[in-house]
């Protein structure tokens, strides 16, 4: 399954403090449960002198640690909002004379799309905490060729040594301090040729993947010295690409005889063998690689043998994963890096590759032997739960990199696919039963891109639109749904939304990878079930979607195609007063209402979304992100930008800037504090600091809700939804790991009414491939004054239609229109409604 690639990250924010400073309220938080992982993990690895210590890597969602039950614990959770790629992984070295050091190299993107340069995060404490050392270089986690590796490794006889494997022709760097500093191997000058696609003027496929992988032979040297012989392996094809050297790093030389073709992926040492198994594909993976071969390297006699498992017509795809067994040298499994048609396939040798058994075979046409059982228990949605000899149904899995064995224990073995983790604790049943166990065991590991997420007042208390996975009905928050969205099925749902008056009606769009090519679905009970809305364009896809109160009309912003609306099914149609970049919102009371936002207007229809009228102005805002409507109360809404957040209780005629944000991406409301109070606002903003904030009283007073532990990444990345029916709970959306849930501990600090703050120049680049805006602006925060007011009273001009007529901090006019009453709502707002 591909992974998701389009990520939001504001790299920088500089503020000026609030004169008082924002308190913070504790809160737990959990993951809600998907259970299978969700993405692509590239890497695993076992540490071979420390026995059940194990961590894996992903490309978008950090590291973790395996725990003795098989379920996995984040390490990286922490990272926030300048730090966001930490959560790019593109190597990991766990040391074999001190188990309890980790190094991770960090950075998700080598081109403009992330502007910062990479580290190498040092731990001391088996992945309990890090300390970064930056380097001089991007890192890219995510970058095309991440599941080659690893390209970080430890020196097993002088562990202070690291030698790592850079990009963009960087070279190869070495450190002698244990990771702290870092220096470039003048000696080494291949630093790889390979770029995937030289004409992507993104920067992402036309950029030098460089060196793979680094290997040292450890017997080759003794404990306390510096390893003499080490191996390097390049991304290069058409010349030399693996590397030795004999004398510590000194000096290099390709080594003799070596396949030219193909692209190493992996390079494995069989120490007792004194041998070298090298994966090798025709594409620098992960999606692509349609050729490769095996070969095994005599240490000793210095020859290359070819052990490639399948040949002819047979072998239509590369080689990813490479694992040998220490307990049983000899043994060796290479793993299909992309076998898209008709499963995934993994090979096992025990006689150094001489012989192969494969983990499916044709009986005959269209009849496969598939050697497994199969449990999919903790993670159902990835089904079906037995084993599936339907050609074409990948139970196996796809860009199979990650592939190892226990060093202690050779049943027990783990790899990586696009989706999940699999593996099992009977592999020795391979060499007699020729049947093995194969469970997804990526418990603790939520690897998805949150695209959109709803918590309706009735139904399940969330559904997510999900990234490459498609998304789900979260009936429950600890245990794994049975089943993703269904009929139609999209890898990616881009946005989901629900009708206000009539909650269990569902609208999701996707991003153009269904089998109709309609990507608009419709669902009248909470998600359980879906039917295609034919009123769709095929081919017309993405974007964001609003459903009507009574959910029988959808706005739709596209992705390239305008704004559409449709209602009743009927064939979607442009809206041409609505700019093609607009932030959309349905109002949940009333079923003509809808909301848009587009630089600094803020649109209104009344005639259901066929028209819009520029209603107000949201300052100096270019760039809005996102419009929420108090969902009891038509005409109350607030819109996050790039320069702050506003708030209206009129349709958007009138804005009051929230005083002290500078800056707001996700906001969210959810059950209020007490039964009469105004509901909780959650926001993701500048408030003094990039942070995620929650006020209970319409926004004069915020507290922070997270902590230092928990960071959820990049801030413009995020996707808020709070619970409309316990107070205080928050549902957050990452772009790598999955969908918090926040829950309030104890009472909210003591208020402190937010102040003016001095004018704040903010820089904020926002990436999502494969273009990069950049804007600068310069924001003026407001001060609020409030007073309380009591019931409305008959003053000022008529109020219109489902305008507002009181409430704290109200001095318009107070008086409806006839036909309209002036109603309590609570005791900020008051609003015209029918008599």
């Amino acid at each position: 399954m591909a992974k998701f690639q389009f990520l939001a990250a504001i790299i920088s924010a500089a503020f000026t403090p609030l004169v008082d400073a924002v308190s913070s309220q504790t809160y737990t938080w959990k993951n809600v449960k998907i259970g299978g992982g969700g993405g692509f993990v590239p890497g695993i690895v076992f540490n071979p002198t420390q026995k059940g210590l194990a961590f894996a890597r992903t490309d978008i969602g950090g590291a973790y640690k395996l725990n003795a039950d098989d379920t996995w614990t984040p390490l990286l959770d922490f990272a926030d909002d300048s730090r966001w790629n930490y959560w790019g992984v593109d190597a990991l070295a766990t040391d074999p004379v001190q188990p309890n050091r980790l190094y991770l190299a960090t950075g998700m993107y080598t081109n403009s799309w992330d502007p910062s340069n990479g580290q190498i995060l040092v731990s001391t404490d088996t992945g309990a905490t890090f300390t970064p050392s930056k380097l001089p270089f991007k890192v890219g986690g995510n970058m095309p060729g991440r599941g080659m590796g690893e390209r970080l490794a430890i020196d097993p006889n002088s562990n202070g040594i690291l030698y790592f494997g850079a990009r963009s022709g960087n070279g190869l760097w070495k450190s002698t301090d244990f990771g702290v500093t870092w220096a470039k191997v003048s000696s080494f000058t291949s630093p790889g040729t390979y770029r995937p696609d030289p004409t992507d003027t993104s920067g992402y496929n036309n950029d030098i993947i460089g060196i793979s992988w680094v290997t040292f032979d450890k017997t080759s040297g003794s404990s306390g010295s510096p390893t003499p012989r080490i191996f390097v392996g390049v991304a290069s094809n058409g010349t030399n690409n693996v590397f030795v050297s004999n004398n510590a790093g000194n000096t290099w030389s390709a080594v003799p005889g070596q396949n030219t073709q193909f692209f190493p992926h992996k390079g494995v040492l069989s120490p007792a063998e004194k041998v070298l198994y090298v994966s090798y594909s025709d594409g620098a993976g992960p999606y692509d690689g349609t050729a490769g071969a095996v070969y095994k390297y005599n240490i000793t006699s210095g020859v290359w043998t070819n052990v490639t498992p399948v040949s002819g017509s047979d072998l239509y795809f590369g080689f990813g994963g490479v694992a040998v067994d220490l307990q049983k040298p000899g043994t060796v499994m290479v793993a299909a890096l992309n076998s898209w048609w008709p499963d995934g396939q993994i090979f096992r040798s025990t006689d150094s590759g001489t012989t192969w058994s494969p983990l499916w075979s044709w009986q005959s046409y269209p009849t496969m032997n598939k050697f497994y059982t199969y449990s999919d228990s903790l993670a159902p949605w990835l089904g079906p739960n037995y084993v599936d000899t339907t050609p074409g149904d990948k139970q196996i899995g796809w860009m199979m990199e990650a592939l190892v064995i226990d060093p202690f224990d050779s049943n027990h073995w783990l790899y990586g696919t696009g989706a999940t983790l699999y593996g099992g604790h009977d592999l020795l049943k391979w060499d007699t039963t020729h049947n093995v166990t194969i469970s997804s065991l990526a418990d603790g590991i939520e690897e998805t891109s949150i695209q959109g997420l709803i918590s309706p007042p009735t139904g399940p208390p969330l559904i997510s639109a999900v990234g490459d996975i498609g998304g789900f009905s979260h009936t429950s928050l600890t245990v794994a749904p049975k089943t993703g969205f269904i009929n139609p099925t999209w890898a990616t749902t881009a946005d989901v939304d629900f009708a206000g008056n009539k909650p269990t009606n569902i609208v999701r769009i996707g991003t153009g990878d269904s089998s109709t090519g309609k990507q608009v679905a419709l669902s009248t009970d909470s998600g359980a079930t879906w039917n295609q809305d034919y009123g769709a364009a095929d081919n017309v896809q993405g974007g964001k979607v609003a459903f009507s109160a009574d959910g029988d009309t959808v706005l739709w912003r596209t992705n390239g195609n305008g704004v559409q609306v449709s209602q009743y099914t009927n064939a979607f149609v442009t809206v041409p007063s609505l700019p093609s970049t607009a932030a959309i919102a349905s109002d949940k009371r009333n079923n003509s209402i809808f909301y848009g936002a587009a630089g600094s207007s803020f649109y209104l229809s009344t005639d259901g979304g066929k028209t819009f009228v520029v209603k107000g102005s949201l300052g100096a805002s270019t760039a809005p992100v996102k419009i929420v409507v108090n969902p009891g109360v038509t005409g109350d809404v607030w819109v996050s930008t790039d320069v702050g957040l506003f708030h209206s209780t009129n349709s958007g005629t009138s804005f009051t800037a929230i005083s002290g944000i500078t800056q707001a991406w996700a906001i969210a409301l959810g059950a209020p504090a007490t039964s009469t109070g105004y509901p909780a606002v959650f926001a993701v903003a500048n408030i003094g600091g990039i942070g995620y904030f929650r006020s209970d009283d319409g926004g004069v007073n915020w507290v922070k809700i997270n902590d230092a532990a928990h960071g959820f990444g990049s801030a413009s990345a995020s996707v808020l939804t709070a619970d409309p029916r316990i107070y205080g709970r928050v549902y957050i959306g990452t772009n790598g790991r999955g969908i918090f849930y926040g829950d309030a501990v104890g009472s909210a600090p003591p208020s402190t009414t937010m102040t003016t703050a001095t004018p704040t120049t903010t820089t904020t680049t926002t990436s999502n491939s494969p273009t990069t805006t950049t804007t600068k602006t310069t924001t003026t925060t407001t001060k609020t004054t409030t007073t309380t007011s009591g019931a409305p009273t008959s003053t000022g001009a008529q109020v219109p239609a489902y305008g507002q007529c009181g409430g704290t901090g109200w001095t318009g006019g107070t008086h409806c229109v006839s036909g309209y009453t002036c109603t309590y709502s609570n005791p900020y707002y008051s609003q015209c409604v029918p008599s």
